[in-house]
């Protein structure tokens, strides 16, 4: 098998994001479900942005957070997403294309506008999100470049794309691709509403063997199994995956693989501002780290480590760099 030109290809929701600050209050006046994410139609996009408030922009969607964090540690990536030709799809391209990401998906032309998230950060940190998926949801199985595919050492996909029956099939194809050329295929659970919608496929992904490394906090873990208690969640997880990043926020993180269980604790930090993107950089961490061959518990490691910046200003992206960073925390 021949070296990869990319350790990490990510999939997902090419999605600008909108963050802003708010009460609790304005969440319950909403009818918002704390720490959700909400799937909504152009007018209640438009609603809720005039309601909410100045806030600030970035290109974002999950696996592009992971990208990036990935690129910033020095890591090799590509991307596959749907933007509009318009001027966020550009601001999409130009900002994956500059962090040094191949990113090369054809735009949609004459349809729905490029995709975009308002993120309501409450006070205690937590994020509320609600999207409007635009052109995003028109990505397609013509959007699979094979060729990135069998390049890319692991292919790594966000659970939100099963909310369309087209990027389904991208990603069934992708993975197809993937395991025939050799390489390894990962799936984060992204949040425990989307895993309410999609038990029995994600599950059945991970007990066939299409998934090969599964991501999720704790809440995911435990709603994939429906069940309230930790141990049951993580055991069966071991069961249904080679290997499992599982998050536990204070309590760090946990690698599960086979007999094994390797537990990382959490990096301190100043304070908790925005929990926006702390799953999609810990991604990018544990990532970085199984590109790179470090063992489980390093990979767990260098994942909370980049959560634990991000956590600590507003925004799914790191402000520092972060390969310099990890390097005077001596993990890399």
């Amino acid at each position: 098998m021949t070296a990869p030109r990319f350790d990490v290809l990510g999939i997902g929701n090419a999605i600008v994001d909108v963050l802003a600050r708010v009460e609790d209050d304005f969440l319950v006046a909403e009818k918002l479900h704390k720490g959700s994410m909400n799937l909504i139609d152009t007018e209640r996009a438009e609603y809720l942005y005039a309601k909410m408030g100045a806030g600030i922009e970035s290109s974002g969607g999950s696996a592009g957070n992971t990208i990036f964090g990935l690129t910033s540690l020095g890591g090799k990536a590509a991307y596959f997403g749907k933007v509009a030709d318009d001027q966020l799809g550009e601001i999409f391209g130009h900002d994956m294309r500059s962090l040094g990401a191949h990113f090369d998906t054809k735009p949609l032309v004459d349809g729905d506008p490029t995709a975009r998230c308002m993120v309501l950060i409450s006070p205690d940190g937590e994020r509320t999100m609600n999207t409007y998926l635009g052109a995003c949801s028109e990505l397609t199985e013509q959007d699979i470049d094979e060729q990135v595919v069998q390049d890319s050492g692991i292919l790594y996909m966000e659970g939100y794309l099963w909310d369309k029956e087209n990027a389904k099939n991208a990603f069934r194809k992708a993975a197809k691709v993937a395991h025939a050329a050799g390489r390894k295929v990962s799936i984060t659970l992204s949040d425990s509403f989307c895993v309410d919608r999609f038990r029995e496929e994600f599950l059945e992904l991970m007990q066939t063997g299409q998934v090969d490394i599964v991501f999720a906090n704790e809440s995911e873990a435990k709603a994939l199994y429906q069940t309230a208690d930790r141990a049951t969640a993580l055991n069966a997880l071991r069961r249904d995956t080679t290997l499992s990043a599982v998050t536990l926020g204070s309590e760090g993180s946990v690698a599960i693989s086979g007999n094994q269980t390797h537990h990382a604790p959490a990096c301190a930090i100043r304070e908790l501002v925005d929990t926006t993107g702390a799953g999609d950089l810990y991604a990018s961490g544990f990532l970085y780290g199984l590109s790179q061959e470090m063992s489980l518990e390093k990979c767990a490691l260098l994942g909370n480590f980049c959560a634990s910046e991000v956590i600590q200003h507003v925004g799914p992206r790191p402000e520092h760099d972060l390969k310099q960073a990890a390097d005077q925390a001596q993990l890399l």
